[in-house]
Formats: C-alpha cells, sequence, structure tokens
C-alpha cells in the first residue's frame, strides 16, 4: 500500500475498478453524528458494508468514533467482531434457529422480534448461567419483522421469560421514512413513543438514515444510519438534494472501440439501433458486475449514461452480463482507446442517476457490487481494515 491507497485484487487482471473512498465514509459519519444531536450515532454495515467492505466500513467507522454496528446475520457479526472486540454488534435478524451458541460466545446481541425468540434467548440465558443482553423490536407499522404493538404493550417485564435478559435496545423501523411527508411516519412515531412508555429505561432507536433527517423527534436515543452512510440519499431524490459525500466510484476498463453504421444493431436483440454513424467502445464490466442490465438502452428507452473525464457518454444497447457498450462519438478526437476506463458510478454518474436508469435503487446498486472488480480503498492512512 502506499499515498493510503489498498489494492485488493489484481489491475492486470481484473476488468473494472471500484476505488472506496474511505475518508468519505468517515466524514459522513460524523455529519450524522452531528445531525443526531443528543443521540449516539450507530452504522449498519449489513449486505458487506453496503457493498464496500464490511471489515473496512466497521474499522474506519471506529476509528471515526462510532461503538454500535448493526448487521443482519450472524456471519456478518463474526466478520464485525474480528475488526475489533469492544464495539457492541447487533444482529438484526434476530435469534435465527441454531445460531444461539456463535452469538453468546461472539457477544453477538440479537434484535428480538417474537416471543417465540425471546423465549428461546431466555432459556439460552439461563442454561448458560448469566444474563444475556438483547434487543427488542416492535413493528409499528412496516409489517415485516417484529412485535406487534400489543403484544409489546402487554410485556410484563417480571415474567419469567424475561428473567434471564438484560434489554438493552428498543428498536423499530420506518417503512416511509424516506418522504417526510407520508403520513405512516408520524404514525409510526406515535406508536413507537407509546410503547417506549411502556419499557422507560431501555434506549430506544428509531430512526435509520432517513430517520435522521427526519428531526429530533425521531432520534430518541440512538440512530442506527446505513445507506447515507455510504453517500446514497436518505430521502427520496426529487425531494431534496443529498448532502452526503460520496464513496464509491466504479470505472471499467475499454477492450475494444469499434465504429457501427447508422441503422446497425447493438448489442443483444439489436434492442437499440444506431442512429448515426457511432463511435462504441465496449467496456469489461456488466451485470455480473452489479450494473444493472435495466440500465441499459433500446430504441424506446435511453440508458444509464457513463464518462469519459467530463464528457458523458450513454450507454448504447443492452447490458450483457460481462460487457457494457458506450457511445463514444461526442468525446474529443481521438477519443478513448483500448486499455482506457470508463467511470460507470461515481462523480457525474451518481448512485441516484444510475439507479433511476436502472429502474431500482441505490441500496440495490450498492449491495450489489460484484466481487470481480480490483477494489482500491483509498482516503485514509492505514489500510482502512481495522
Amino acid at each position: 500500500m502506499a499515498d493510503g491507497r489498498l489494492s485488493l485484487g489484481s489491475p492486470t487482471l481484473a476488468g473494472a475498478r471500484l476505488t472506496i473512498d474511505l475518508d468519505a465514509l468517515a466524514q459522513n459519519w460524523k455529519a450524522l453524528d452531528t445531525m443526531s444531536g443528543d443521540a449516539q450515532c450507530g452504522a449498519a454495515v449489513k449486505g458487506d458494508g453496503y457493498g464496500i467492505g464490511l471489515e473496512a466500513a466497521v474499522g474506519t467507522l471506529k476509528d471515526a468514533g462510532c461503538r454500535d454496528f448493526f448487521v443482519a446475520l450472524p456471519e456478518e457479526g463474526l466478520r464485525a467482531r474480528a475488526v475489533d472486540p469492544a464495539i457492541r454488534i447487533f444482529v438484526l435478524n434476530g435469534l435465527m434457529t441454531g445460531t444461539a451458541e456463535t452469538l453468546i460466545t461472539n457477544r453477538l446481541i440479537p434484535v428480538l422480534g417474537s416471543m417465540e425468540e425471546i423465549a428461546d434467548w431466555n432459556s439460552q440465558a439461563r442454561a448458560n448461567g448469566r444474563r444475556l443482553a438483547a434487543a427488542l423490536h416492535v413493528d409499528t407499522g412496516m409489517n415485516r419483522l417484529g412485535l406487534r404493538v400489543e403484544e409489546a404493550m402487554a410485556i410484563d417485564e417480571t415474567d419469567p421469560v424475561f428473567d434471564a435478559l438484560e434489554l438493552c435496545l428498543l428498536i423499530s423501523h420506518l417503512a416511509c421514512g424516506s418522504d417526510p411527508a407520508h403520513p405512516l411516519n408520524e404514525k409510526q412515531l406515535t406508536a413507537f413513543n407509546e410503547v417506549r412508555s411502556r419499557f422507560p429505561s431501555v434506549p430506544a432507536s428509531l430512526a435509520n438514515s432517513a430517520g435522521i433527517f427526519l428531526g429530533p423527534d425521531y432520534h430518541h436515543d440512538l440512530c442506527r444510519p446505513g445507506i447515507a452512510l455510504y453517500g446514497g440519499a436518505a430521502l427520496d431524490a426529487h425531494l431534496a438534494a443529498n448532502p452526503m459525500r460520496p464513496v464509491v466510484r466504479s470505472e471499467a476498463r475499454i477492450l475494444q472501440v469499434r465504429d457501427v453504421a447508422a441503422g446497425d444493431g447493438i448489442g443483444y436483440g439489436s434492442a437499440e439501433t444506431a442512429k448515426r454513424d457511432t463511435r462504441v467502445a465496449i467496456v469489461a464490466c456488466g451485470y455480473a458486475d452489479g450494473y444493472h442490465r435495466r440500465a441499459g438502452s433500446a430504441d424506446d428507452r435511453t440508458g444509464a449514461t457513463g464518462f469519459v473525464a467530463s464528457v458523458p457518454v450513454p450507454v448504447i444497447g443492452r447490458v450483457s452480463m460481462d460487457l457494457t457498450a458506450f457511445d463514444v462519438t461526442d468525446c474529443p478526437s481521438p477519443g478513448p482507446q483500448r486499455g482506457d476506463w470508463i467511470t460507470m458510478l461515481g462523480g457525474p454518474a451518481s448512485l441516484a442517476r444510475v439507479a433511476e436508469h436502472a429502474e431500482t435503487i441505490d441500496y440495490e446498486l450498492l449491495t450489489g457490487l460484484g466481487r470481480r472488480y480490483e477494489r482500491v480503498y483509498a482516503g485514509l492512512a492505514g489500510d482502512g481494515t481495522g
């Protein structure tokens, strides 16, 4: 490693590269921590750290001051624990069958969302002869995981099913937080506050990235941002500008530049016909690398746009598994050549713009980044892996 950059993989063998700005990740967390006010600010690192690499994310955020981390699965929890023995790690998917021993041994805290899970975890605590930490998940309107509000309100903490548990967090999750005007936000907040009154001594957490932007009423004791940490938009793109710093930049290597005559089709299905004599660059990146097929173009729809320096180069034709074609006709002479790079994600090719053309969301783009990229961690002294 040199100049704060750590390369994983071979730059001579990979067809595309990801540059991950760990400084931007740290600065995004610090900005969200400030926005969280009196509440602590944790971090969601599930989905392999939203695609950037879980270990790099945990190490960077820990160094920035984060102490509470949220994963989806025990396997992710083990990876996070290997980075640091002291951080708190919550497993959002709860107590999956057969995982209790792993959670106990590695001090992973399950987010319990049913009375069955609560009873199971309490039995594990009794069997181990010690109290075990647990978070309690209440569903306030998403209808996914979690106790129903009426179930939570009926809980008696003196019930034997809780006698070996140490409740350390009460959580719920916003279903429509990205739209600040959606009436479900206030409805969920009211329901969560009602349940919170039932557990006055237990710290509470409702705010994800969007919840932080909704304001102090949603912050409670602990915020747990995800997408905003990694440069994605917490609020719907048409509602507000995204203030977060971009973290990921992807570039693909040009394999061949070819001339296509007006009227000729390009790619599978000849989905797009060249409207003019066109200069086309073919790059070594496709949907196997997480660049979605729907980001391609056809005669009846425009696709995403890449960039050569500051010059926009539209995708032309369908994205295939390993290859994508870009129209580079408008690049200044002599134009891009074999071995040059096209930026597919990052800079003007923002997460939101590419996601819109791909008919998806920035979450899916990030977490779907493939393993074939050369990965370059840049921006912080050290390797960013803790």
